[in-house]
């Protein structure tokens, strides 16, 4: 009988540190997100960022699970949306947002891509959700211009993204009890 109890006590224990985790990560995640809007990089598109906030998403993904990194996105995206931005804000972020995390989870699932590559697709992802976004809201084809541009930036941003990503999986679980 005691065993029962134990097991269930170390489940719970576990539930609480992802539930604590996703919750540091969803923090970090909006204060990246905020970081990332006052960095401006010198490309002649307009809403080009890092997107160093998928550090915490694809953390979140490989760390406690599917369904947390969705929670943990789109609260990252509704509440910085609220706090620092606009509607058409919101709007270009969970396109772009709901398009990346369903794509990472996807490359993820089937296991043939390593974290940097997951990172890159879900980089590129989220340009394309946002690109699909501003072609909806503002009613113009000619948004796709952007596309080439933006299909670089979130390469090139996605591997610098997946690298400390899984660096800070690796520290994460080297240096922790989860």
């Amino acid at each position: 009988m005691s065993w029962i109890l134990l097991s269930n006590s170390k489940k719970n224990s576990k539930k609480v540190k992802n539930i604590a985790l996703c919750g540091v990560l969803t923090t970090l995640a909006m204060i990246f997100s905020y970081i990332d809007s006052l960095i401006s990089i010198p490309i002649p598109v307009p809403g080009v960022r890092i997107g160093i906030s998928n550090i915490a998403i694809i953390t979140v993904l490989y760390m406690v699970g599917i369904k947390e990194a969705v929670i943990v996105n789109v609260l990252r995206i509704t509440l910085t949306s609220i706090l620092f931005g606009n509607i058409t804000s919101f709007w270009f972020s969970i396109a772009g947002g709901i398009l990346s995390i369903v794509v990472m989870i996807l490359l993820k699932k089937i296991d043939i891509f390593s974290m940097i590559g997951v990172s890159v697709a879900g980089g590129v992802s989220h340009n394309i959700g946002q690109i699909i976004a501003a072609v909806l809201l503002m009613e113009t084809n000619a948004i796709f211009y952007y596309l080439p541009v933006l299909l670089i930036t979130g390469t090139v941003t996605g591997v610098v993204i997946g690298i400390v990503a899984a660096m800070v999986l690796r520290r994460l679980k080297l240096h922790s009890i989860w």
